[in-house]
């Protein structure tokens, strides 16, 4: 999680929401990614989707089973199913999204029995360091 903050990091120096995210199997990074939506002028570049990118073109494979993620904040709706569609076997966050969080906060979509793969998850990892640095970046903005 230390590396995910540090990619928040990157995100924020970019006027990005900090949030930062990585994708690990076996012990290896295979992807990293920070927030870009406006750097990218990408609505779907959110830190999970730009980490699970570069970790499918790593592999070459979209497909990452056994592979973890870590973000520093809960995920959307949109990145839990590409955790989904990329067979992401595990989910670690930071903060709680209490306005858009779908693993436990809002709803807890990686849970829904319809869904063709489940994502196990934990929350609040490093939360209090992930929470400092977005209440510090949305407190600048104001």
């Amino acid at each position: 999680m230390q590396r995910a903050l540090e990619l928040a990091d990157r995100a924020a120096a970019l006027d990005e929401v900090p949030v930062g995210a990585l994708v690990v199997r076996g012990g290896e990074v295979l992807g990293e990614g920070w927030n870009q939506v406006i750097s990218a002028a990408d609505p779907t570049a959110h830190a999970e989707v730009v980490a699970l990118r570069a970790a499918a073109s790593r592999v070459g494979n979209y497909r990452l089973p056994g592979a973890t993620l870590f973000v520093t904040l809960e995920p959307c709706a949109m990145c839990a199913g590409a955790m989904v569609h990329a067979r992401i076997a595990h989910l670690v966050f930071a903060a709680a999204e209490p306005k858009a969080g779908v693993a436990c906060s809002r709803c807890q979509l990686l849970d829904e029995p319809w869904l063709n793969h489940r994502v196990s998850w934990q929350g609040g990892v490093m939360a209090q360091a992930s929470s400092d640095r977005l209440q510090a970046f949305f407190k600048a903005r104001r």
